[in-house]
């Protein structure tokens, strides 16, 4: 198996996704295929443009059920009990002071699916993320961004 494929997820976090595979098979699925089985009914298949737009719709429906059950078979949860707040790893919510303007702010540091700008939340892939991971408080992550790179101090660390 592919390393590169197994995504990590809180407990939430996998619980979304389940629930959102549940919600395409059980609902999304079945109103498919009840408007290729109308479209079907309303005769020439030839040049009937619902019953192929139904059709497309299902490949792109099914190839996207695929893909989420593809990302619930690797994924992997991740045990808050296992990791030490000494540095920073994913699921840390960490501090940090950009020593150029000493502006503070705090980030938690999740799996690339669940990042969320609006809720302090970055990817662990993100350039910031990337800087951050394995250093721990008093260290300085210098982070590369398109204006350079901006050196953050770690103040502190904790659990989300």
């Amino acid at each position: 198996m592919d390393m590169a494929d197994i995504s990590y997820f809180t407990k939430e976090g996998l619980q979304r996704l389940k629930d959102e595979v549940h919600q395409l098979e059980t609902v999304e699925r079945p109103k498919i295929s009840q408007q290729i089985a109308e479209a079907r009914d309303k005769g020439d298949l030839s040049e009937n443009a619902e019953y192929d737009a139904a059709k497309e719709a299902q490949g792109l429906l099914e190839a996207k059920i695929s893909k989420l059950k593809n990302t619930l078979a690797n994924a992997r949860l991740v045990d808050d009990s296992k990791i030490d707040n000494t540095k920073v790893y994913i699921l840390s919510t960490v501090k940090i002071r950009n020593t150029r303007n000493n502006a503070e702010v705090t980030y938690t540091l999740v799996a690339e699916n669940e990042a969320n700008l609006a809720e302090k939340k970055i990817s662990i892939d993100s350039p910031i993320g990337k800087g951050l991971l394995g250093k721990s408080v008093g260290d300085i992550a210098e982070v590369q961004v398109p204006a350079g790179i901006i050196p953050f101090e770690i103040l502190e660390i904790s659990r989300g």
